[in-house]
């Protein structure tokens, strides 16, 4: 799904949530003229999506490279960043009464509502991620088996770009899957993603990058920092891990291209 058409949705689902809760009106607001609420409440959502959903993307990005449980730290991600969205709510009071300091007390109330809603509201992105995922596989329409089987994974990739895949990377929840007829995002995760790549020889060679070892074109090093440079001019960093791996295995040899640009370790 591209990014635009992606904002799109979850920003259509924000103002049905915002439209939903300016008719309930909840937290006290009931009280406030419809049209005030309805403002209230949108403003309150909108600025949420922008204060969580950069928290949510970090939290994602920690979880793979730290290897610990994604939920978990979209919990904490919510935690962190109901404290900003504490400080938006309470500015926004000032579209129906007039703002005065709470106290500490009443500082913890506000946080204790605002958590509330702030982590349902993210829990219904967290729920519908996951559903999207198993969707997208039983929407792929199944491919005549040839005499060895084809990767599941290129199934996935739409037919204008071809199943002849260079290379996939990692952004944020989904991968991007580079052929030589451009790349598209798919909403995986690249473990998941690596998975369905059996029978292509290729490997994972950084926690963000798999790369078919047809297209390797050549490699570029900067002091102890590796890039494969690839077909189409894509390059792709090598961690530091995988370097006596790909050596032993003759994807790396001792000569290689002095290039000024630092690969990630």
């Amino acid at each position: 799904m591209p990014d635009a058409r992606r904002l799109l949705i979850d920003l259509t689902i924000m103002t049905v949530v915002g439209l939903l809760l300016a008719v309930l009106g909840p937290f006290g607001s009931f009280g406030m003229p419809f049209a005030v609420r309805l403002g209230y409440w949108l403003s309150i959502t909108l600025a949420g999506y922008a204060l969580y959903l950069p928290a949510t993307v970090v939290a994602t990005r920690l979880a793979g490279r730290l290897a610990l449980p994604e939920a978990a730290l979209w919990v904490a991600a919510c935690i962190v960043a109901t404290v900003p969205m504490t400080v938006v709510a309470w500015a926004v009071d000032g579209m129906w009464q007039p703002l005065h300091l709470p106290t500490a007390q009443g500082w913890l109330a506000r946080y204790a509502n605002v958590l509330i809603l702030g982590s349902a509201i993210t829990s219904i992105f967290w729920f519908g991620r996951a559903r999207r995922r198993p969707a997208m596989v039983e929407a792929v329409e199944p491919q005549p088996a040839p005499s060895t089987p084809t990767p599941p994974f290129l199934d996935r990739l739409p037919a204008h770009l071809g199943r002849d895949l260079i290379a996939l990377e990692m952004e944020d929840h989904y991968v991007r899957a580079h052929t030589p007829a451009g790349s598209t995002l798919i909403l995986m995760r690249m473990r998941d993603a690596v998975a369905e790549l059996g029978g292509i020889d290729g490997a994972q060679v950084h926690r963000s990058w798999w790369v078919a070892r047809g297209h390797v074109t050549g490699t570029a090093r900067d002091g102890r920092n590796v890039r494969l440079l690839l077909t189409g001019g894509i390059e792709a960093p090598v961690a530091r891990g995988q370097m006596e791996g790909l050596q032993a295995a003759g994807w790396i040899g001792r000569s290689t291209t002095v290039s000024s640009r630092a690969a990630i370790g």
